[in-house]
C-alpha cells in the first residue's frame, strides 16, 4: 500500500512538471529563457520532493561543501547562500555555510577553517577574490574543488567551475532600458538630450567591468554625439565605481553631484548598477527637492530586492534586473554534485571568462529586466515575492 501511495504521488509530480513545463513558455527572448531556467529548476524540486516522500531525512553521504558568501547586508547574499545549503543538505551533504559581513581577513579566515574542517568541496562569493590567492592555492593543494559562485575567482588556476548571471548581458539590459524609456533613437533625430549620472559597481568585483561594458555598449553613441550629457564627466568605469557596492557612498556622491552640477538643471537619469544604489540616490534626491511623478529621474537598478519592488510600485525607482538566485543556486548546487561525484556539470560559456590564469568554464543564467509594467508576471506570478510582501 505504501508504494502505491508513493507511486500516485510521484505520477501527480510528474504531471504537475509536464504542465509548468507547457506553460513556460513567453513573448520575449528574455522571459523565454528565464523561464526555461525556471522550469528546468521545478525538475529538480520535483526530485527533491520524491526524495523526501521516500526518505524522511536526507541520507548523509559524508562528504563536507563550505559555502562562503560575502555579506548578510543585502537579501540576495541571504536568500542564496541559505537555497544553497538547502538544496546541498537536501542531496545528502554537510553544509558549513558563512557570511563574510564584507570584511576580507574574515573571510579569509573562514575559507581556511573550511579547508582544515575537511571540505571535500568549496562554493565562494569573494569579497576580494585577490585576498584569497593562498587559500584558494591550499584547497588545490589539498584536492578541494572550487566553484566560483556569482564572482569570479581572479588570478587563480585552483578554480574548477564558476556559476553566473551574464554579467554583460545585465548591463545591455540596463541600456536598452534606459535607450527605450527616453527614445533615445529619436532624440538624436530631434536634437533632444537628456542629463545622465552614472554609478557603477564595486573595482574589485569583477562582474561590475562585465556590467559596465555591456552597458557601455548600448550608450557610448549616445553620450558621443550629445544625446546623454554627463554634467560631472564622469563616465569611465574607474571614476564611477563604488567600492563594496555601498549604498552610503552612492548617497554621498550623488548629493555632492547634486550640489556641483545641477544646481540650475534637473538630473534626468541615474544610470544605477545596483539596488542599493538606487535606495542611497533615491535619499539624495529627496533631499534637494525632487518630487516623484513630477521632476523625478528614471533611476535604474539590479537584483530586484524586495524594497527595490516596493520603490518600483511605489513610483520612486523605475527598474531592476531580476536575477532570480533560486536559479542560480540550483545551477551551482548540480556543479557541486558533479564534481564530487564525478561526473561533468552542465556549462554554457567557456571563452568570456578569462581571470588572468585560465578561461574559467562557467555556466550563465539569463536575467530580466523588471518594472511596474511587468513585475506582478515575473515576480509575483513566478513565485520569487508574494502580494503580501510587496504590500507590508
Amino acid at each position: 500500500m505504501y508504494k502505491k501511495h508513493i507511486i500516485i504521488i510521484n505520477c501527480i509530480l510528474l504531471t504537475i512538471v509536464l504542465l509548468f513545463g507547457c506553460v513556460s513558455t513567453s513573448t520575449t527572448e528574455n522571459v523565454e529563457s528565464g523561464m526555461e531556467d525556471i522550469a528546468w529548476q521545478d525538475e529538480l524540486d520535483t526530485d527533491y520532493e520524491e526524495s523526501v516522500i521516500q526518505n524522511e531525512e536526507p541520507v548523509m553521504n559524508g562528504k563536507k561543501v563550505g559555502v562562503a558568501m560575502p555579506t548578510r547586508s543585502s537579501e540576495r547574499w541571504i536568500n542564496d547562500g541559505m537555497n544553497m545549503k538547502a538544496r546541498l543538505e537536501a542531496i545528502g551533504y554537510e553544509v558549513d555555510l558563512q557570511y563574510a559581513d564584507d570584511n576580507i581577513e574574515l573571510q579569509v579566515e573562514q575559507i581556511s577553517n573550511m579547508i582544515l574542517n575537511g571540505a571535500d568541496c568549496l562554493v565562494i562569493a569573494s569579497v576580494d577574490s585577490a585576498a584569497l590567492v593562498d587559500e584558494l592555492e591550499k584547497a588545490k593543494h589539498n584536492g578541494v574543488y572550487v566553484i566560483a559562485y556569482d564572482r569570479l575567482l581572479m588570478e587563480t588556476d585552483a578554480v574548477s567551475y564558476y556559476a553566473t548571471f551574464d554579467n554583460k548581458a545585465v548591463g545591455t539590459l540596463i541600456g536598452k532600458y534606459i535607450e527605450e524609456e527616453k527614445s533615445l533613437k529619436a532624440a538624436v533625430r530631434e536634437k533632444r538630450s537628456y542629463t545622465i549620472e552614472f554609478f557603477m559597481g564595486s573595482p574589485d568585483d569583477n562582474n561590475a567591468v562585465y556590467l559596465y561594458r555591456g552597458l557601455m555598449e548600448v550608450l557610448q553613441p549616445y553620450l558621443d554625439n550629445g544625446t546623454l550629457v554627463c554634467k560631472s564627466g564622469k563616465i569611465s568605469f574607474e571614476e564611477t565605481c563604488i567600492l563594496r557596492w555601498s549604498r552610503e557612498t552612492a548617497e554621498q556622491r550623488c548629493m555632492e553631484c547634486l550640489d556641483t552640477y545641477y544646481k540650475d538643471t534637473k538630473l534626468d537619469i541615474v544610470c544605477s548598477a545596483f539596488d542599493g544604489f538606487a535606495y542611497g540616490a533615491k535619499t539624495a534626491l529627496l533631499n534637494k527637492g525632487y518630487v516623484p511623478g513630477k521632476d523625478w529621474p528614471i533611476i535604474t537598478g539590479q537584483d530586484a530586492e524586495l524594497n527595490a519592488i516596493k520603490d518600483i510600485i511605489g513610483g520612486t525607482q523605475t527598474m531592476s534586473i531580476y536575477k532570480d538566485t533560486r536559479i542560480l543556486a540550483t545551477k551551482c548546487v548540480t556543479m557541486v554534485q558533479a564534481v564530487l561525484e564525478g561526473g561533468i556539470p552542465e556549462i554554457n560559456d567557456t571563452r568570456q571568462y578569462d581571470n588572468g590564469k585560465m578561461i574559467v568554464p562557467s555556466y550563465l543564467c539569463t536575467s530580466i529586466a523588471i518594472d511596474k509594467e511587468n513585475y506582478r508576471k515575473i515576480i509575483v506570478d513566478g513565485g520569487y515575492y508574494t502580494e503580501v510582501q510587496l504590500m507590508d
